[in-house]
């Protein structure tokens, strides 16, 4: 008798425990649990028939899309009788500890500095990345009298695509650093990277194509390999560097954000922007590598210059190299490590060079799987779906022939525009057939589109599986149909798929985009009508 109630308790028991395992998996599923297989289940998908049309092989120039310089409004504004211009790197030009350039102008402004000539100077300051600076002035679509990049390479980088440019080599000196965790058995610039080419840590690197940072480590790990970057060495080195790469970073913010997630065990930045963020001083140690980033100054085009505004410049210059303008550049960061030099001199054609060893070998050979994924709904009726697909249009030739890429559309419900293939000639026409049937109207599933996405993407590496798979979601952020963010999140955090997301309005939910690109570590672009084509562009230049 006492046996059998053992074993009745043990039923109990058992019968008991498997309705709590059940019920829990009940309760997972309807808290957002649920399975990729699960989910496409729900979700209502036509798959349409595509189309061929007609694609431009001409490669146009990056510098066409170039947005308006407006985009790009003046820091400070000079009101003198001589006014010059002056385009900056960031660090520089921005708020708090970035606001060196901004305080000193204003000063200028204000000392009624005159020309020999006895008429006053007016200084003007644009913030804008050392890259895209240069393409301004390359394509002279906007040429200021004055640049300050972050480092010298966009000088050189400059004079070897045709434009004309003077140097003074330092305003305020900086360093470029790996920053590693602090009690790091990898403490010097050749073990982290040795550490990083043989798998055993994670760093991250900004973009070299807009990044002076993520420029000087390129071609610092190129010329470890070989001082001639064009060798088999050197680009064997970067190869195996960046083989052990997460992700390169579209821009700081998203490798600062992996770094305080803990996704990265180091990562890039300025020495400037390292002393003044207790955050990072706290967690990292800081250790210097490359060229300097000694912020030279330009004067750009003065052999058709005035003489007035050449003087103009050079007065502007005096200015900030007093003591004054250098002791406040010591309080916001600047000046600092000047016992670290560099002996290598980098000339243009290496950086043009370097470029192009960077689009050819960034994902060392391995397959790229990629779903483009474009809000239809009525939220995106006139400018912005023009404007979508303007710049997938334009951007698909910085799609390389080799990645496998898959057009999807939403807007009440889903449609499979084209499935992924082979981006060869064939797929691209039928991708812009895709594209040229898109239309704006409907509700917005956005997130059973990036579900439909992930299934695509699922069964193409079946075939594949080694394959780097990536999502670009090109919306205004907004969802009021299917599933929320919330039900996907799982899903989408197991199967490590980036999400970029890309808005194309003003008021877009800026903020439900970030949430779904920080789940495995994607960029969230914000841009309107004047610049998606470049920044899109710019993207698909890095990543694709």
């Amino acid at each position: 008798m006492k046996s059998n109630k053992i074993v009745f308790v043990g039923i109990a028991i058992a019968v008991l425990f498997i309705s709590i395992v059940g019920i829990g998996l009940i309760i997972r599923n309807q808290s957002g649990g649920r399975s990729v297989d699960t989910m496409m289940n729900h979700i209502k998908v036509k798959e349409k028939t595509p189309t061929k049309a007609s694609v431009s092989l001409d490669d146009s120039s990056l510098y066409d899309e170039l947005p308006e310089i407006a985009k790009y409004p003046l820091a400070v504004t000079g009101y003198g009788d001589v006014n010059i211009e002056i385009m900056t790197s960031p660090e520089k030009a921005g708020k708090d500890y970035e606001s060196w350039l901004i305080d000193v102008a204003t000063k200028f402004n204000k000392a009624n500095v005159t020309t020999p000539g006895g008429r006053t100077i007016g200084v003007s300051v644009r913030s804008v990345s050392s890259g895209l600076a240069a393409d301004y002035i390359i394509s002279r679509k906007h040429t200021p009298q004055l640049f300050t990049p972050s480092n010298y390479l966009w000088g050189e980088y400059i004079t070897a695509n045709g434009g004309d440019v003077t140097l003074n080599k330092r305003m305020v000196g900086n360093t470029a650093g790996l920053l590693i965790s602090k009690g790091s058995e990898y403490n010097t610039y050749d073990s982290i990277i040795k550490a990083v080419q043989d798998g055993k840590i994670n760093i991250g690197y900004t973009n070299p194509q807009t990044s002076s940072t993520g420029m000087n480590l390129l071609i610092s790990i190129l010329k470890d390999g070989s001082e001639d970057i064009n060798s088999d060495a050197a680009i064997e080195n970067y190869k195996k560097f960046n083989q052990n790469i997460p992700f390169v970073a579209y821009n700081t913010m998203q490798m600062r954000d992996s770094a305080s997630k803990g996704t990265l065990d180091g990562m890039i930045l300025e020495y400037q922007t390292y002393v003044n963020e207790s955050n990072l001083n706290k967690l990292y140690d800081f250790i210097p590598f490359g060229i300097r980033h000694d912020n030279p100054l330009y004067i750009v085009g003065e052999s058709t210059m005035p003489d007035e505004e050449i003087a103009a410049c050079k007065a502007f210059n005096d200015y900030c190299m007093n003591s004054d303008s250098q002791s406040l550049a010591k309080k916001k960061g600047f000046n600092a490590n000047d016992d670290y030099k560099s002996d290598r001199e980098i000339t243009g054609a290496e950086v043009n060079r370097a470029l192009a060893i960077y689009k050819a070998n960034k994902d060392n050979g391995q397959d790229i799987i990629a779903v483009f994924v474009a809000d239809c709904s009525g939220s995106m009726s006139g400018d912005p779906i023009n404007q979508l697909k303007q710049s997938l249009s334009n951007g698909a030739q910085y799609i390389n022939e080799n990645n496998m890429v898959g057009l999807v559309s939403y807007s009440t419900n889903v449609a499979i525009e084209v499935p992924i293939a082979k981006f060869d000639l064939n797929q691209r026409a039928y991708f812009q057939g895709g594209i040229n049937s898109l239309t704006a109207s409907g509700s917005t599933a956005s997130y059973d589109a990036i579900v439909v996405a992930m299934d695509m993407i699922n069964k193409a590496k079946e075939q594949n599986p080694d394959a780097k798979a990536m999502i670009f979601l090109l919306s205004d952020g907004y969802q009021n149909q299917g599933y929320k963010l919330k039900d996907i999140t799982p899903a989408l955090k197991d199967s490590e798929i980036p999400v970029y997301t890309i808005s194309y309005t003003s008021d877009a939910d800026t903020d439900a985009m970030k949430k779904l690109s920080g789940i495995n570590e994607a960029a969230t672009i914000n841009a309107d009508s004047d610049d998606i084509v470049y920044k899109i562009k710019s993207l698909f230049n890095s990543q694709m």
